[in-house]
């Protein structure tokens, strides 16, 4: 579902070039669910953007499905991203003059969807935010954010699922309200592929990975 085949991504800062990743090559199968671990500043961020196609390798190739999306323009990058590709970033990225309830509900701007008032307000109650979802964004806290971020961002059913340290504001319990959602989305087809540094005990990830300045270790 998933495919890096030794894929480097460089930026230039300056006079200097960074490398941000290096080499990385993985696969991640159709419905299992992947961790990618590292300190801060090993690539971790990087490789979650070139999965989503937010952005293009220096070299190698992306493969979502049968898709390259080295190959693709950003407006058809775009178009698979609200098809079929859930980005949940660190930056909670709701919109501040619309309730909980409403920025869940955004992707059906782009596609219509009978069904989605009722499967927002079933995620917003798995992620125990349903108490909360007349509210706007500056009433709830960081974790209610989160929280809200990632319902938005499995509205649509999409087959792959990118979260970048989705429980990194969350105490225990609303953590383990989010990977229990991530879990119940892979056993519904979606592959997931989680930055996260909660134990493998609580993820139980079918595949791990670790990432240290840049390369997969």
């Amino acid at each position: 579902m998933l495919c890096f085949k030794d894929v480097s991504k460089h930026f230039r800062k300056g006079s200097e070039v960074v490398l941000a990743l290096e080499g990385v090559s993985l696969d991640v199968p159709k419905g299992a669910l992947a961790t990618v671990r590292g300190p801060s500043g090993s690539g971790k961020t990087t490789l979650i953007n070139l999965a989503a196609g937010l952005m293009r390798p220096t070299s190698g190739s992306v493969v979502v499905g049968d898709t390259a999306l080295q190959e693709m323009g950003p407006a058809a990058r775009a178009a698979l991203r609200a098809r079929r590709i859930a980005v949940v970033f660190q930056l909670f990225h709701l919109v501040p003059y619309l309730t909980a309830l409403e920025n869940v509900l955004l992707p059906t701007l782009a596609h219509a969807d009978k069904d989605a008032g009722e499967r927002a307000r079933e995620l917003i109650a798995a992620l125990g935010i349903e108490h909360r979802a007349s509210h706007l964004p500056d009433e709830l806290s960081a974790g209610e954010r989160q929280r809200c971020a990632l319902a938005r961002a499995l509205l649509n059913r999409p087959d792959l699922i990118l979260a970048d340290e989705p429980t990194g504001n969350l105490d225990p319990d609303s953590a383990e309200r989010v990977l229990k959602t991530l879990s119940r989305c892979r056993e519904d087809g979606a592959t997931v592929l989680l930055v996260t540094h909660q134990p493998a005990e609580a993820v139980k990830p079918d595949l791990e990975f670790v990432l240290a300045d840049g390369k997969l270790q």
